[in-house]
């Protein structure tokens, strides 16, 4: 009898607790307000802005662009960027545009290719173009996916493997058509009616458009690259109208492609000869960065040999492109800076300058001392590129 008197004791008692807890969550329950979910807009845009685009080589078909704010080390957001993306933002600085792929089973299935036009006051895709799907699945460079000066034209480069580019009305959002390249590759726009291609020949295709954005004429040059003995990395840098280009062997020459003829500067070295010698050479995925501003181009440098193009840099060398003097040369060791696959600076008269290791690690240094400020692990699991706004 003693037991069950126990046993009915004890059942009460977890009764009136579970009572209890009902009763208090009932309470609390009432007294709750429905949570309003909102979409934090991004700060307003600075010049210290940073995008980088990740590929993400571990799984291709989920790469990143990453937004970052060099000047608080602060992580802003992110944009979804589907395969091997083309990226570019648009002179008001509003608008991003990511050329991608899709398939439908993921990694697999029916391949659709767009334009994705991204409000970076949110990051939230606010269109949609629709691009034949043969844009070129290739590491990021500033050039698979272009804007006019203006921004009215978009330019989306294509690889199947024959050559084109897409030429898109960025107002209208819609596909103007599809230029035939001839087997030479990118788009470096020049004013808001022309775009070249680089030919492996070491030539640059020219093409002109009209109002349409149709072919009106095409012109292809004499050869400005070496190809055979002194090739050029396609990140080239712009002043102005005129495109830097750099050499594997460390030297540079201007393109400008806004006439009816292109006009090639003398080409000047990067290297002394003892320098080149000692085997010192550009090298990474961005080897070069410009501030138009102070004409200061930063080159990242190693020590290699024919074949180390794509090393990454244990040094950063800064030239004055107006005397084609070197002002700077930054030994990053000496500040225990890892070497440096990517390099980016800030437009402004106040510039940062940025980096991406292998690691993707992002890097920020003053630009004008070279001295490091802060150093933001992982951003990205295989960043490649950075742009500027």
């Amino acid at each position: 009898m003693e037991r069950r008197r126990r046993a009915v004791a004890r059942a009460a008692s977890i009764l009136a607790l579970s009572y209890g807890l009902l009763a208090c969550h009932t309470e609390a329950g009432a007294a709750e307000k429905p949570e309003e979910l909102t979409v934090a807009k991004v700060p307003p845009f600075h010049p210290h802005r940073a995008f980088v685009v990740d590929v993400s080589f571990a799984s291709m078909t989920d790469a990143r662009v990453h937004v970052f704010d060099a000047d608080t080390s602060r992580f802003v957001g992110q944009i979804d960027a589907g395969f091997a993306p083309g990226f570019s933002i648009s002179p008001d600085h509003k608008t991003s545009y990511v050329a991608t792929t899709y398939f439908s089973r993921g990694g697999h299935g029916t391949r659709t290719d767009v334009v994705e036009l991204i409000d970076n006051a949110t990051l939230d895709i606010t269109g949609e173009i629709e691009i034949p799907a043969k844009h070129a699945q290739a590491v990021p460079t500033p050039y698979n996916t272009t804007l006019s000066d203006d921004g009215s034209r978009l330019y989306v480069s294509n690889i199947t493997p024959s050559t084109s580019v897409t030429v898109i009305d960025t107002s209208a959002k819609k596909v103007l058509g599809e230029i035939d390249t001839d087997g030479c590759v990118l788009a470096y726009p020049s004013g808001n009616d022309r775009f070249t291609a680089l030919c492996e020949s070491g030539k640059a295709l020219t093409v002109k458009l009209d109002a349409t954005g149709k072919e009106v004429s095409r012109k292809l040059s004499d050869a400005f690259i070496d190809v055979e003995h002194d090739p050029a990395f396609v990140n080239a840098v712009r002043d102005g109208q005129r495109y830097l280009f750099t050499t594997f062997g460390g030297r540079v020459r201007s393109a400008d492609f806004t006439g009816d003829t292109p006009v090639f500067g003398e080409p000047w070295s990067l290297v002394t000869g003892e320098e080149r010698k000692a085997g010192w050479r550009p090298g990474g995925l961005q080897q070069t960065a410009f501030n138009a501003i102070n004409q200061r181009l930063y080159v990242a440098m190693h020590r290699g040999s024919d074949g180390s193009h794509k090393d990454p840099a244990t040094e950063v060398w800064v030239f004055d492109t107006v005397s084609k003097k070197r002002v700077a040369r930054w030994k990053l060791a000496a500040q225990k800076i890892p070497p440096l696959l990517s390099i980016q600076v800030s437009a402004d008269d106040k510039p940062l300058f940025y980096g991406l290791t292998p690691t993707s690690d992002f890097v920020v240094m003053d630009a004008g001392t070279g001295k490091l400020r802060h150093v933001d692990k992982q951003l990205g699991t295989t960043s490649t590129l950075i742009l500027n706004p």
